[in-house]
């Protein structure tokens, strides 16, 4: 005879695809309609590791989805194609940079100008 309440029926596949949509702990509870240490206990048993563990390992097929996404947006959307140029190659928007790349290619021509108007 059984003591307490039956255990939670949680669909794995269904676990790991919330996971690689990036669901929270608590977002994957409510989606199962149970605690969050209902979740802890079952990935225990499952995986044989805790939540984050399953989760970090889980997740990353979603992150690759979504980063194949942004590569394909940012083909035909310049506003997606500036952010991951700002992420992946540290591109940023500085004025004052810009002013400064124009003051040194200004002095610059100046000293050229002085030195053709020496030599002749």
């Amino acid at each position: 005879m059984s003591r307490g309440r039956p255990r939670k029926e949680i669909d794995q596949q269904t676990f790991e695809k919330l996971c690689g949509l990036q669901c929270t702990l608590n977002e994957i509870a409510g989606f199962f309609g149970c605690s969050e240490d209902t979740i802890e206990r079952w990935c225990k048993r499952t995986y044989k590791v805790g939540f984050k563990s399953v989760w970090e390992q889980k997740s990353a097929g979603g992150k690759i989805s979504l980063r194949r996404n942004l590569f394909r947006m940012s083909e035909k959307n310049a506003s997606v194609a500036i952010w991951l140029s700002k992420q992946y190659l540290g591109m940023r928007d500085d004025p004052q940079a810009a002013e400064s790349v124009e003051e040194r290619l200004s002095d610059a021509l100046d000293v050229i100008a002085d030195a053709v108007r020496d030599r002749g």
